[in-house]
């Protein structure tokens, strides 16, 4: 039974990257980003005397900052851990070699994108420590730390999949991470500016029906900032559903959206993994 879920591709990856300098270098510079943002923090609290109050208000502040500068950390090492999973095998010329093992495309893929997962789980999971300090002055609630590490797993996962798409179809490790990269803009930034645009048609009285509501609140509910914003912060959310009209909480359409995307992005990986070996003989 165990042998039917055994990956060796994913077993000689988890190696690999947990063994080299590489990770672990990357882990310390997160950790120490984390660490210096903390400690600046407490410092501007306390103007730099390390004595007086902090109140559940300032705590929950320190939260919210830590949990946005995270996720930005997170979303700038995905695509480097990712982009590179199948065209640097290409790279080293050794991916017509791994390609004539017995391993399948899904478990090729699935096991290239679950290394990188893995590392950055890990790298969430070393953070909890310097989180944990917020609970020590209140303001926050374990179900929001919860429910944020869910959105992180959620969205590095797709943003995973985006990567290994575009390794599996693109030649050079660079152009995949250019796109990956790009596809971060419009998931982030592109989609804010279309939420903006039309919420400003739908307060200038300038909306068609329900069709720009309904658009207002497709883009947020899309938008990885958006999400964390009302996961943070539920009464963003009440004021998305009362400006668009829409009662669907954000999160829901969020996790269907971004499994469409998985779903979608590993699947083109695994049938144009060998059908571009075919295509270079």
């Amino acid at each position: 039974m165990m042998e039917r879920f055994y990956n060796p591709v994913l077993v000689k990856e988890l190696k690999l990257r947990f063994r080299s300098f590489k990770s672990f270098s990357g882990l310390m510079f997160y950790l120490a980003v984390i660490c210096i943002f903390i400690a600046g923090f407490l410092l501007l609290t306390t103007e730099f005397t390390g004595k007086g109050f902090f109140r559940p208000e300032t705590s929950f502040m320190m939260f919210a900052v830590l949990t946005i500068l995270q996720m930005a950390l997170v979303l700038f090492i995905t695509p480097s851990l990712t982009a590179g999973a199948i065209s640097s095998e290409r790279e080293k010329q050794t991916l017509n070699i791994l390609l004539t093992t017995t391993q399948s495309s899904t478990q090729i893929v699935i096991g290239k994108l679950f290394s990188s997962v893995a590392f950055l789980v890990l790298m969430l999971i070393a953070g909890l420590p310097l989180y944990s300090l917020v609970f020590l002055f209140g303001g926050v609630s374990p179900s929001q730390l919860v429910s944020i590490f869910l959105f992180y797993l959620v969205t590095v996962i797709a943003i995973g999949s985006i990567g290994v798409m575009f390794s599996t179809i693109t030649k050079k490790t660079i152009v995949a991470m250019i796109a990956t990269y790009g596809s971060i803009i419009f998931l982030g930034g592109i989609t804010a500016f279309f939420f903006f645009l039309t919420m400003a048609f739908h307060q200038m009285g300038n909306a068609i029906g329900t069709g720009t509501s309904f658009m207002t609140y497709f883009w947020a509910s899309i938008n990885p900032g958006a999400l964390m914003l009302t996961l943070i912060s539920p009464e963003m959310g009440d004021a998305l559903a009362e400006l668009s009209g829409v009662e669907l909480p954000v999160w829901i359409t969020y996790l269907l959206v971004y499994i469409v995307i998985i779903v979608l992005s590993l699947t083109i990986a695994i049938k144009k993994l060998r059908a571009n070996m075919k295509s270079n003989r």
